[in-house]
């Protein structure tokens, strides 16, 4: 079952900053994308925040696997939480904004418990859950619109694009919990990361070209903060959050991501967001907030006091 602890004070300034970290990765992204290629930026991602998490590793003395079964798992987790939904968002994102990516995103949660019912035992369906998944599938069709959802054109492919990079989100979460459950954090972040460079390198310098760094002081910014901070050092602190407030907590952070993007993305890319779109965050919010399950226990507590 997931665990819930109360939130200490250091623990909601580390979620916020994890939220912050990540809603800003959906701009810098974006930019990026302007002068290279999808699969270019997600072989920029996993390759530098591969090295910046192998130093972790060797500072920190962090003993090697040395099994075969733990290499092909990480390489396995590196499709799945790497390559795919990081390859799938970035060719989304040339179709559809920042703020609507970062919503899209959040439906992650949602999927999630969804695959975790499939595959654990212990994570079956209850009322509570079903009805935020409900929720959650709401506000993700109101943020689609209905009419991208009866004219489909390269927008809705996009949105559909983004939306599978989530469910492969979901199906890393299974994957990790089964095969990786035993092993340090770091190390199974810089392992999955390697699995992810070992397809990504590859891929982007044949479809797209090699790998270079000729390219505008706008794109290297972007390009040195979505792999240096959003992913090596988030995963950092994304362990560090883990062990302040406990996994129920981590939804928590999916809510603080797309106000930040939704806010840089009109700051810095002039983007803006549909009403719909607006509609259907509120909804994945409160799908989330059923999901958490936290404030229906208080308000039934309320109501028995009162009563």
């Amino acid at each position: 079952m997931i665990e819930q602890k109360s939130i200490s004070a250091r623990a909601w300034v580390a979620m916020l900053a994890l939220g912050t970290i990540w809603g800003a990765s959906f701009v810098s992204i974006r930019i990026a994308l302007d002068e290279i290629g999808p699969l270019t930026t997600v072989a920029h991602r996993t390759f530098w925040a591969m090295l910046v998490l192998w130093g972790v590793v060797l500072v920190m003395r962090i003993p090697l696997p040395r099994d075969l079964r733990t290499w092909g798992a990480f390489f396995v987790m590196g499709l799945l939480n790497n390559m795919i939904p990081f390859a799938l968002m970035a060719w989304g994102q040339l179709h559809v904004t920042s703020g609507l990516t970062s919503i899209f995103n959040a439906a992650t949660a949602i999927f999630g418990v969804l695959a975790a019912a499939v595959f654990f035992a212990d994570e079956r369906l209850t009322a509570r859950k079903i009805t935020g998944v409900l929720l959650g599938f709401a506000g993700v069709t109101t943020a689609i619109g209905l009419n991208n959802l009866t004219e489909f054109d390269i927008r809705s492919l996009a949105q559909l694009a983004i939306l599978a990079g989530t469910v492969s989100y979901a199906l890393a979460g299974v994957w990790a919990r089964t095969y990786l459950s035993g092993l340090r954090p770091q190390m199974a972040a810089a392992g999955m990361l390697t699995g992810s460079s070992l397809i990504s390198v590859p891929l982007a310098s044949i479809v797209e070209g090699p790998l270079s760094l000729a390219l505008q002081p706008d794109t290297l910014l972007a390009i040195g903060y979505y792999s240096v901070i959003a992913t090596a050092l988030a995963y950092l602190l994304y362990y560090h959050v883990l062990s302040l407030a406990g996994s129920g907590n981590l939804m928590l952070v999916t809510l603080i991501i797309p106000p930040v993007a939704i806010t840089l993305g009109g700051l810095l890319r002039a983007e803006q967001l549909s009403p719909n779109a607006w509609a259907g965050f509120a909804l994945l919010a409160l799908g989330m907030v059923v999901l958490d399950g936290r404030l229906l226990r208080r308000i039934r507590r309320a109501r028995a006091g009162a009563g």
